[in-house]
């Protein structure tokens, strides 16, 4: 999902930006949110690329495999799964935020990447390296920017999984507190967010069975395997639910139709 309209606006307000903040001064933090196959990482790419940029993806900030185990057994048995907010290193990812921010033009900056094949972070020798201060840091992640939901939102179980292996709500409360602090500190870092806006959730099986084909070099995925990444999105489904809702933070909200094509475009009172 590449298109001419919205990489013109945002490349109009990295020039804003980049003069206001003069020369010298740290790159702006742009963040992209969206559901899972939306084409974040393929806009803060394409973003990144054209207006010399950093890409970086919350995906690649997942706690470790062991780091999520230990969680699953001090808190709730299902944060041994990757994605809702909780599972997260902040921690990691504001370090480098702020080392993208400050470096000279000779440093060099790992950057953090996960496999999401294996389920773990991959070794430190295989991360990529940036070298220098990049124009813009372009931040993209799935529930950047949401919304704490109201306590008595959290009640009723969502779908089977909450239902069935969060009977007292303990999973989904950590969750919403979580955005509460620290994701909202993250979010306040961001000078802009832009938000893709699926057109249903029942689209984002679709769209996760697409990507994952993707990741696997083939055309479609297998029926055993479509049935499992249906009870996976399921950890994601009262989140990004909210989110379409209107429950996110946004600057732009940039409506998406089912073949990922914007079909509207919606500013709030500072857009990109």
């Amino acid at each position: 999902m590449i298109d001419a309209r919205l990489i013109d606006r945002i490349g109009r307000w990295i020039e804003q930006r980049a003069e206001a903040m003069g020369r010298d001064g740290p790159p702006p933090i742009l963040g992209i949110a969206g559901s899972q196959g939306s084409g974040k990482s393929t806009l803060a790419k394409a973003v990144a690329e054209r207006f010399g940029g950093a890409s970086l993806s919350m995906d690649d900030v997942y706690l470790t495999k062991a780091e999520r185990a230990a969680m699953a057994a001090r808190v709730h048995p299902l944060f041994a799964t990757r994605g809702p907010p909780a599972t997260h290193d902040l921690d990691l990812l504001n370090r480098l935020l702020d080392r993208l921010q400050t470096v000279g033009p000779d440093d060099l900056t790992p950057l953090p990447r996960f496999d999401k094949l294996a389920d773990d972070r991959a070794a430190v020798a295989d991360w990529p390296v940036v070298k220098g201060r990049p124009r813009v840091i372009v931040l993209e992640g799935w529930c950047l920017g949401a919304t704490p939901q109201a306590e008595g939102d959290l009640v009723a179980p969502i779908n089977i999984l909450e239902a069935r292996q969060d009977v007292g709500g303990e999973w989904r409360r950590t969750v919403n507190a979580a955005l509460a602090q620290p994701y909202a500190g993250l979010r306040a870092r961001l000078e802009a967010l832009i938000f893709l806006k699926a057109p249903a959730f029942d689209i984002v099986l679709d769209w996760r069975c697409e990507q994952e084909a993707g990741l696997r070099g083939q055309e479609t995925v297998s029926p055993e395997r479509r049935a499992a990444l249906a009870v996976f999105i399921q950890h994601y489904e009262r989140l990004s639910r909210h989110m379409m809702d209107g429950g996110v933070a946004a600057d732009v909200i940039v409506d998406l139709d089912r073949q990922r094509r914007i079909v509207g475009l919606a500013s709030a009172d500072q857009p990109v």
